[in-house]
């Protein structure tokens, strides 16, 4: 493939530059012809010539658009208002297919389902490239309405912006509609010798411990461990909710673990009530860290990712890059981070109000992030493959302390949550048999049946059970063999639920109850059932070896938790369930 690309002067200019395309088309083998057009301000006329000029000069070309917040043009941000990018297909087995479909909160998984089934249809579909107008929306769950997209096939893209980062509207267009403030589009783009890899950059390091996002709706965190979000950035960073709070935030957005990646989001304002407005949805129950960017650790991060990404050997590279990096380096020096990808391959883009991937299966709306796609048809050419013009680090001794300073924290944090994660372990562990001890087991038991109590079942249905066991005549082992002996034993049970509950009920939980007593809590599992895995973990253990000692078998008591009891009432009824298989000859199951 090859490149060509535009900063828009006006008509007549750019149609002279689609003349001389033509004329090196005539010359050169070619097939299809691929436009992106991106414009940091909504003049639609402008939009409307640029788009009537390609269609009446090379009638049958392919071309996306989008409002911006920015434009890079040869891997540098550009000054100008427009700038046209035409990528010229030279295989004939490389195809494109655009889409375009209105978007809003109501038909976004509709909207999904018709790419997917187009996807499906047109198997030759290697990537899906997207511009979607995105602002005051929510995108989660359109970004998990692809996640039926076949494996093979990757997704990036951007959300279209306004160079007034306050203001929500926005537009796209494309070959196959209109220009328009609700729509989203697409560009199918694949074939038998088209290759295409993708990555995401944030350059920013994890700083501090991890907090737990214990409520939030959509864009709005309202609390991290429970306490208001911005008592965060005031306790720990001492940034006051004014009007530099976003300038002064950006340095230190949230890093959170979603779909098996680091994610950032930054808060872009604090509410009265202590609740941050982010700058895309953030779920429940996730794991956040505040981050910390410092300009020599984000440019390594880019060199590192330009290195690896010359292995590929892409003819073109595509950049979707936040606006709010734009905005944290600043015009003059928001190049730095996207030069280096020029000397690769031809490298174009825009800012973005959140960037799209597809990772690990999963996509993923990003924030202050770089995404970055690259293309290239046919075969590695090792003899095109260039070097990477890194960026010259030329920082003062003072940020490059700064950094190491941040390593320094984040190492000394993780240190001390493992010693805190390991003091948690022991405190509800049985130190002998590494089950849990009978306060942990207990309170499992009680919450289950609170559960259980206040659930919707229908009363009397049995939908968690209870396991108790006793090894029988265990006294004499210790009496006769020795406490050690007596030890191997209790740990050899110990090994044998383990291995009985992880192939038959992986969400069990088994605690020592005390001396040779076990209880096992099986959620989500009748008393049937419950019956059959007892009897497993019975003959299973009457059947393990021990040096110097005979084997040894259990008596067991089964029972299920039941709607309306309180936990008491389930633990006294299969102790008495134990009782009876003790007292009528041992070694079996009861159920009670």
């Amino acid at each position: 493939m090859r490149q060509f690309q535009f900063e828009y002067e006006n008509e007549d200019k750019f149609v002279n530059s689609l003349k001389k395309i033509n004329q090196w088309k005539k010359s050169s083998v070619t097939s299809d012809v691929f436009f992106q057009i991106y414009s940091n301000k909504l003049n639609y006329s402008k939009i409307e010539i640029i788009c009537a000029a390609i269609e009446k000069e090379m009638p049958g070309a392919h071309y996306i658009g989008s409002s911006t917040n920015g434009n890079i043009f040869i891997g540098e941000f550009s000054k100008a208002e427009i700038v046209v990018v035409c990528t010229v297909f030279e295989y004939f087995t490389t195809k494109i297919k655009i889409l375009q479909y209105p978007l809003s909160d109501e038909n976004k998984q509709e909207v999904a389902s018709s790419l997917i089934k187009e996807v499906n249809e047109n198997q030759w579909c290697k990537c899906v490239m997207t511009y979607a107008t995105i602002r005051g929306m929510s995108m989660s769950d359109f970004c998990e309405s692809f996640d039926d997209l076949p494996e093979s096939v990757q997704f990036f893209g951007g959300g279209s912006f306004n160079i007034d980062i306050n203001s929500d509207y926005a537009c796209v267009f494309s070959s196959a509609g209109k220009i328009t403030d609700h729509a989203v589009v697409f560009a199918l783009m694949g074939g038998e010798d088209f290759n295409v890899t993708s990555t995401f950059i944030t350059g920013w390091k994890p700083l501090g411990r991890k907090l737990e996002v214990t409520k939030a709706e959509g864009p709005i965190l309202y609390e991290l461990d429970g306490r208001p979000a911005y008592e965060t950035y005031y306790k720990y960073l001492n940034i006051k909710n004014d009007e530099n709070f976003f300038g002064n935030t950006l340095e230190f957005p949230f890093l959170y673990e979603y779909n098996g990646i680091n994610i950032m989001r930054a808060p872009t304002a604090a509410r009265p009530d202590g609740a941050l407005v982010m700058t895309a949805d953030i779920r429940e129950n996730v794991k956040a860290r505040i981050a910390y960017g410092d300009p020599w650790t984000i440019l390594s991060c880019v060199d590192e990712e330009a290195v690896k990404l010359k292995e590929f050997i892409p003819e073109v590279i595509s950049v979707f890059s936040c606006a709010a990096r734009r905005t944290y380096w600043g015009d003059n020096e928001v190049s730095k981070e996207t030069k280096p990808f020029q000397s690769v391959a031809p490298t174009s883009g825009f800012y973005t109000s959140g960037e799209f991937l597809r990772t690990n299966g999963k996509v993923n709306q990003h924030n202050v992030t770089l995404v970055i796609a690259a293309m290239r048809e046919g075969k590695r050419n090792l003899d095109a493959m260039a070097d990477v013009n890194k960026n010259n680090q030329e920082f003062t001794g003072r940020v490059s302390m700064i950094n190491r300073l941040a390593t320094f924290i984040q190492a000394s944090t993780e240190e001390l949550e493992v010693a805190n994660e390991k003091l948690l372990l022991a405190a509800i562990t049985d130190g002998l048999t590494k089950v849990l001890n009978r306060k942990e087991i207990q309170r499992l038991i009680i919450e289950k049946a609170e559960q259980i109590n206040n659930s919707e079942d229908e009363h009397g249905k049995i939908s968690s059970s209870l396991i108790m066991l006793d090894i029988d005549n265990f006294k004499a082992v210790n009496d006769t063999y020795g406490h050690d002996k007596g030890d191997e034993v209790l740990i050899k049970l110990a090994e044998t639920m383990n291995d009985v509950i992880s192939k038959n009920a992986p969400d069990g939980k088994i605690g020592r109850w005390g001396g040779e007593e076990f209880m096992i809590l099986l959620p989500d599992t009748d008393d049937d059932r419950a019956f059959q895995i007892a009897e497993l973990i019975r003959v299973s253990f009457s059947m393990v070896s021990y040096e110097g000692v005979p084997s040894q078998t259990v008596s067991i008591g089964v029972t299920g938790i039941v709607k309306g009891e309180k936990a008491d009432r389930s633990c006294n009824r299969v102790d008495k369930a134990l009782y009876s298989g003790k007292t009528s000859g041992k070694n079996k199951v009861v159920k009670l």
